[in-house]
């Protein structure tokens, strides 16, 4: 993991780290940074498919819900009204689509990102804790398949780092 003063050094080195062939590596900054993003390399997020996929699942099982008793289970005759009334069954199958559209959200986002995480071996550099004040911080992780410790090191240090150390997992 490397340390560096100002944003636009780790945005660079982020660039030259990609540049160089490391694919698995991540950044932590006090606050985000323009164009950080896709120096990284962050691809698009699949939380809109998984929202839409929610918000189906809502609308078919909310509509389902109303026609079963309706036509199928329960038939009942009131007053000449069709058994599928479709406008009478709008508004219960649009709250379980919102409601089933938020719930994979939040549900979906918690699964990509990873988290609940309680401890994350970064936590153990004992300057990471500037990471949320002042400083930013490169990691490049050890599954990368170029990733060789002693190799990796050389290269942060020739970046403008403040400081490289390895994080012990």
């Amino acid at each position: 993991m490397a340390e560096f003063d100002n944003a636009e050094d780790l945005v660079a080195a982020v660039r030259r780290v990609r540049e160089a062939g490391y694919t698995k590596i991540d950044a932590f900054t006090p606050f985000p940074v323009e164009g950080l993003a896709e120096a990284v390399g962050f691809s698009a997020s699949r939380v809109p498919l998984i929202t839409f996929i929610g918000g189906l699942i809502g609308c078919f099982g909310g509509f389902f819900l109303q026609y079963y008793p309706n036509v199928i289970g329960y038939p009942l005759n009131i007053g000449g009204r069709p058994e599928n009334s479709w406008p009478a069954f709008i508004p219960i199958t649009f709250e379980l689509t919102i409601l089933c559209a938020a719930l994979a959200t939040v549900f979906g986002m918690l699964a990509l990102n990873g988290l609940p995480t309680p401890y994350h071996p970064v936590f153990n550099v004992a300057r990471f804790q500037l990471a949320s004040r002042n400083r930013f911080f490169l990691c490049i992780k050890g599954r990368d398949a170029k990733f060789e410790v002693e190799a990796a090191k050389r290269f942060l240090t020739g970046l403008k780092a403040v400081s490289v150390s390895e994080i012990e997992s």
